[in-house]
């Protein structure tokens, strides 16, 4: 069983006039060519983290095509929420129209294989200067949900833990961030997040980005060049 990860997939099969490519000629036809990546490398055992921003969707009826799409492609699905998954709604209802071989994670975690996998969605984290009091508030919010994700990993044992964000949870000028420091202390082994995109990319350099023993990997769809990021091998 390998562990694949990818985030960022902005899908919008119910949203005309958001496709990907008015941000770029290298977002068409994104999906067939994750597509295209994904029927190649994952079987049925595989695993394939989502970390956020699965899909332009207001409502969660207007979301259903962009899940199907994910479920109908091979291997298991793990998602996880993202700051423009409007869509998402209350943890029951969203598994009430995920496939058979899609799960999500909030405020839980789950076992596959050998590993357990952790997540909340993360937020910007306090630099140079405070967080205004709403950021704050969301902040410390996703620090509890992330501590919870966390101890909900404990009852697995010795099994190895594969945390997802959204949000990155450190930057190489800022790696020692509560969420950084909470990963340590937990004996994560992979990180895997999002967010990231444009100009941006070219100034930071995350990919196997290791900090206290954790190996940190960004995976957002077009840093990844729209391939699957393996994370993971059993």
């Amino acid at each position: 069983m390998n562990v694949y990860a990818i985030g960022d997939l902005h899908l919008s099969t119910a949203q005309p006039g958001k496709e990907m490519d008015l941000f770029g000629a290298h977002w068409k036809n994104h999906f067939a060519r994750i597509s295209e990546d994904w029927k190649k490398r994952v079987s049925e055992e595989d695993v394939v983290l989502i970390p956020g921003d699965i899909s332009w969707a207001m409502k969660l009826a207007d979301a259903v095509p962009d899940l199907a799409a994910l479920s109908s492609l091979p291997g298991n699905k793990i998602l996880l929420r993202g700051n423009h998954d409007y869509w998402w709604g209350s943890a029951k209802k969203v598994r009430s129209v995920l496939g058979a071989r899609t799960q999500i994670i909030q405020n839980d975690c789950i076992a596959v294989g050998e590993y357990v996998v952790c997540g909340t969605r993360g937020w910007t984290f306090p630099t140079d200067a405070p967080l205004p009091a709403e950021d704050q508030k969301i902040y410390e919010r996703e620090l509890i949900r992330l501590s919870l994700s966390l101890s909900c990993a404990k009852k697995y044992g010795d099994k190895k833990i594969i945390v997802m964000l959204h949000f990155p949870p450190l930057l190489e000028e800022w790696p020692d961030t509560e969420f950084s420091r909470m990963l340590t202390a937990a004996g994560a082994s992979e990180v895997v997040f999002g967010h990231l995109h444009g100009e941006v990319l070219n100034k930071i350099n995350l990919t196997d980005f290791v900090h206290e023993g954790v190996n940190y990997n960004l995976v957002s769809a077009d840093y990844m060049d729209f391939r699957l990021r393996e994370v993971a091998e059993a």
